[in-house]
This record gives structure tokens, sequence and C-alpha cells, in this order.
């Protein structure tokens, strides 16, 4: 079925559905997502869809949260562990958001549907809420959450202030040994700046000392005796901040029945609204679903495309007609239409509404397609064999209620050959009885549908004076390609469509698209291959070196000697001490002429060659050696 999915674009619709859900739990049961078998269940998710759909055109989106971290949060407490401020700060709003949306649904108690009384499932636990919202805000707990605790805090205000009028009066009657007149606080610890030389001044503890060792942080012995009382009182503090945590954490806890069954109705509500918000923004309609094998739809539109310049679709099978043969110009909306009735399907079926103006849909055991050349490089399969293996497969599963949409039947072989497998599947379709959409160009195909039982033709509208497709469904006519048409009004010319048509319709062909036509078709200048040409004053420069000349090769400034004359690039060999290169002549300048270093008829093989080559050389010239042979150098 996922295939199928992926065929009909559901699973784009899934990713559309989705993008409305809060709680993660709503988006896994979308992407799991697939029709319904109980007719029973189909009603009751389209029932709820529809719903929705109202609650959310009279009052809005519901103020639904996600509860996922709720669930880790009671496991903590099941176990009796602490839950922490900030935790117990995200319970309660959660608790308020609970309450919202009871009140969200009570509103719509006058509609007379189900749907608002799920409020009744849930619990917004008042009174854990507002212990909640009276001990922790910020993220801490606050001074009211007990008495003990406010107490506390208020004494542990009133000993850092007393704390802070000691060191105050020491540092003013020190002012002289102090770096600055201010009090500061280093490691939890109130202490005044006194300069390094009049640290025995002021009797105290050194705390701390700057960066430059100048000034030290001593905290006088006036302010140290109320240190251990400040202690002692943040100690008493953090006890009933931690005894304050426990017992909320133990209020959790104690309700977690009612925590979880509020996630499962939210989570439920998640779901169901998402269908809503789907149904709404692609202006879906409720359709109805019977077990008859028939369908119907009236403007109809693909829920992906545009609905401002999509043509609506108006489609019925069943009762008499089991199957349609869909036929007409290329790119003239039949895959768009067979694929709109399979998705259709398979959205009905799974609770969700139909973008048109009225439907009525019926229930499919399995939805079959085959649409898309399906080529595969890594099984090898070509277009064909990848159609003939989805057929084989399609005919194996098929029943009698099942939906059948295949597209291009019998494409990509030989079309006589194509033509008669076309018929042949068309045929097995018809006998299990299942409803079917396939497209076709095949003529015979469309003789075929109006000869068998239970098949019926249909066309895409084409308007031949405009050349232009109309992308509307026409059921009960056979239509054509139209290729002549379509390649007149792209300019092929007379001589070829003549021949085209005869050798499609016989000797005659059809006279009727020969009209305002050029003979012959408009030949356009094409491109030339252009030869390099090769400068004739580089190539006399070139052949100026002489083999043995002595040249400077640049920019290195080395010597060498020309083993190999130019070539027709004007490059050559040279010679240097280690080694020989192939060099432009560009990038040498004659040294030495080979005339003045060498006698006339001189053997530049002594230099250029080895002695091994030259006594091969040698033997070569008195007689045949077997296994020998020898390289012409190039002169060029």
């Amino acid at each position: 079925m996922n295939r199928t999915f992926e065929t009909l674009e559901f699973n784009h619709i899934l990713k559309q559905l989705e993008e409305y859900a809060y709680t993660e739990r709503s988006k896994e049961k979308i992407r799991a997502l697939e029709p319904y078998l109980r007719e029973t269940d189909v009603k009751v998710a389209l029932r709820e869809t529809t719903e929705a759909r109202e609650m959310l055109d009279k009052f809005g989106n519901p103020p639904l949260v996600t509860l996922d971290q709720v669930e880790e949060l009671l496991n903590t407490a099941q176990k009796e562990g602490c839950l922490t401020a900030e935790q117990l700060e995200y319970i309660g709003i959660t608790l308020t958001a609970v309450e919202r949306l009871k009140d969200y649904l009570s509103r719509g108690k006058h509609l007379e549907s189900g749907l608002p009384f799920y409020e009744a499932d849930l619990y917004p636990m008042t009174d854990i809420k507002e212990e909640l919202a009276a001990s922790v805000r910020n993220n801490q707990v606050q001074d009211y959450a007990s008495k003990y605790l406010k107490d506390t805090r208020e004494q542990i205000a009133r000993t850092e202030e007393k704390m802070r009028t000691k060191a105050e009066a020491v540092l003013k009657a020190n002012k002289d040994a102090v770096s600055e007149q201010f009090i500061t606080s280093r490691n939890g610890r109130i202490c005044i700046p006194v300069k390094k030389d009049y640290k025995f001044r002021i009797p105290g503890t050194v705390i701390d000392k700057s960066s430059t060792g100048a000034t030290l942080f001593v905290e006088p012995v006036s302010v140290a005796k109320y240190g251990e009382e400040l202690q002692l009182l943040k100690l008493d503090e953090e006890n009933e901040v931690r005894r304050i945590l426990y017992t909320l954490t133990a209020l959790i806890a104690e309700q977690q029945e009612l925590f979880y069954e509020n996630i499962r109705v939210i989570e439920k509500l998640d779901f169901i609204f998402a269908k809503g918000k789907l149904s709404a923004a692609v202006c879906g309609t409720l359709p109805k679903i019977n077990l008859e094998r028939r369908i119907r739809i009236r403007n109809g539109r693909h829920p992906l495309l545009d609905p401002t310049t999509c043509v609506p679709l108006d489609f019925e099978i069943g009762q008499k007609t089991r199957g349609i043969i869909i036929t007409g110009p290329n790119t003239g909306g039949k895959t768009v239409a067979i694929k709109t009735v399979g998705l259709y399907c398979l959205m009905a079926q799974c609770g969700l509404h139909l973008p048109c103006g009225e439907a009525d849909i019926c229930m499919n055991s399995q939805v079959l397609c085959d649409i898309g050349d399906g080529q595969n490089m890594t099984e090898n399969l070509s277009t064909f064999s990848a159609h003939i293996t989805n057929a084989l497969d399609i005919l194996r599963r098929v029943n009698r209620e099942s939906l059948v949409v295949m597209d291009e039947l019998g494409s990509g072989t030989d079309p006589a050959e194509g033509m008669g497998i076309a018929i042949a599947i068309l045929e097995e379709l018809r006998k299990s009885g299942c409803l079917y959409l396939v497209t076709t160009h095949y003529p015979e195909v469309k003789q075929y549908g109006e000869n068998a039982e239970g098949v019926c033709n249909a066309r895409m509208a084409f308007d031949r004076e405009t050349l232009k497709p109309k992308y509307r469904l026409e059921i009960g006519r056979a239509g054509e390609s139209c290729a002549f048409y379509i390649a007149k009004s792209l300019g092929m010319p007379a001589d070829m469509l003549r021949r085209a048509s005869q050798a499609a319709y016989g000797e005659n062909g059809s006279p009727d698209i020969m009209d305002a036509l050029p003979e012959q078709l408009e030949r356009r200048s094409a491109p030339v291959i252009q030869k390099e040409k090769i400068h004739k004053n580089h190539q006399t420069e070139a052949d100026a070196f002489r083999l043995g000349d002595c040249v400077m090769v640049y920019p290195d400034k080395k010597t060498g000697i020309v083993c190999r004359t130019a070539n027709e690039k004007g490059v050559l060999q040279v010679q240097l001490q280690d080694k020989k290169i192939w060099i432009n002549h560009k990038r040498i300048k004659l040294h030495v002429p080979a005339s003045e270093l060498y006698p006339e008829d001189y053997d530049f093989s002594i230099i250029f060659e080895s002695v091994e080559e030259r006594k091969a050389k040698h033997q070569m010239e008195r007689k045949y050696c077997e296994g020998m042979e020898r390289t012409i150098p190039s002169t060029d």
C-alpha cells in the first residue's frame, strides 16, 4: 500500500495533515494512517472530521497543547522522584491549557454533535493547578508556598542587611586603608577591598585578592560572626524548598490517572482537529460512503493543484459500468484525472474530506496502481518490463472489491503487440469484477471499450481550433491522441505530415490536416566545425631550428641540443643534461647553430641514442634480427 500512497501522492496529503498536529503521538498516528476496511470505522472517522470542521468554522482553532513532556514527569513522580520548580510550573501551565480546551468544547455543545462532549473526559484539576500557581513561579518556589519558608527568607534578608551595615561601618572607619569606597561580594562572602599594605589594619579573613595582588578582599570579623547564622538559615530554606517540591510532586503522583486521561483525550482531539484543519485548507466536503461499488464525483479537483487554475472533474463509474478507458492527447489531463479518482478513494476511506462539490465513494479492499514509466536501473527494468511486472502483480491481487488505476496501458513496446497485451489485461480486469480506470492511445483498445460489456470509453476534451487541451473528462466518447494536429501547430511541413498520415490511415491519409502548411521543412543554418589555423610566421620560426642546434631554454636558462625538429604545432624536442623534453619554439633561443658544432655529415645518433640502441641498429642493418624493432625518430 505504501507504493500506492506514493504513486497517488497520498503521502503528500499525510505530510500536510501531519503539519496540523501538535502532539507527537498524533503525528505518529497520521504517518501510520491507512484506509479503514470497516464501514462503521470510515463513517465514524468522517463524522469526526465534519464535527471538527464545524467547530473550527464557528469558534476558530482549539487551544491544543502538546503533553509529550508530561508523561516523563509523571514517570518521575511515580518513582518517588522530586520534580523541579520549573517542571511543576510546566504542569500547571498544561492544566491551564486543559481548562481552556474544556471551555472551548463546552461552547460547541449547542451544535448537537458528539465532538464537544469530549470535554467531560478532560480534568483541569483546579485544586492542584491553583496550588502549583501559588507555590511556583518564574521557575522557583515562591515565598508564600509556606509560612515557615516566608519567615526563613525574611530572616535571611535581615541577616544579610546586618552584614552589609557592619561592613559599611568598617569601610567608613578605614577610608585611608581601602582601595575602593564600596563593599563587594567574593565567594558568597561580604568583603572590603583593602590595600595590601594595610591588611593588618582591619581584623578579618582574606577571602580573595585582585589580579595584581595590590588589593585584598577581607571579610571583617564583625561581619563574619553573622556568616554562620546566615548559612544555617539558608540550609533551613533549602530543606523547606525541597519539602515543598516533594509535597507538590506527591500531589501530581496521586492524580496520575487523570493526567494520563487528559493526555489520551488531547491526543485524540489533536488528530481529529488536524483532519478538520486539512478540510478547511482544501475547502473539503463530506463524501458519502457506499458498498454498492459506485463512485461519483462532481466538481472535483486534485488537492495538490492550484484551485484557481484546476479544471473541475466530473466522474462516474459503477452500476453497469465497471471499467473506463480514457483516451486523448498527451498533456490533456488523463493521468491527473485517474490519480484524482484513486486519491479521493484513499482520502475518503481514511476519514478525510474531499475538495469537490459532491462525492459518493465506494469502499475498496485495496487500491492498485501502475502509473509512471517505472524504470529501475538497479533491477534492470525497462519501461515496458516495469509495466508488465506491475500489471501481473495487480492481476494476482485483484478482486471484486478492488479499484485498479493504470496509466498508458501497453506502452513501451511494439504498438501491435502492446495493443494486444493491453486488451488481454483489460479482459482479465473485466472478469475479476473490479472497478478500473485505464488510459491508452491504441485505437483497437478504444474499439474494445465500445464492444466489451461493462466497459465504457471516455476522453479528455481537446480544442482543435486552438490546439489546446481543455482538461475536461467526457465519459461515453472515445478520444483522439491528436498527434497530427499538435505536430501541425508546431510547424511540421505538409510532406512529412502526408507521409505520417498515409502510414497511419492508408494511401489516402487524412487530408483535413494538410491546409496552409509549407511543403518542406525550413532548413536553418547549422554551426560549422572550424579547423585550427596554423600561423605561417610561427611555423617559419619553428622550422628555423635544426637538428643539433644548441639552444637556451627559458625561463630556467638551461642549454640543450635539439634532438627532434618542430612539428605542425611548433613544438620540438630538446636534449638537456639529464632528460629530453618537448617544448614550444617560443620558449627557446638559438645559442650556437649545429653547423658550428658538428661536421657536415655528423651522425647525431651518437649523441641521442644509447650504446645498446646503436648496436641493435647496426645488427639490423646487416641482417634480419627476430624480435628486434626500431622506431625511427620523426624529424617533423
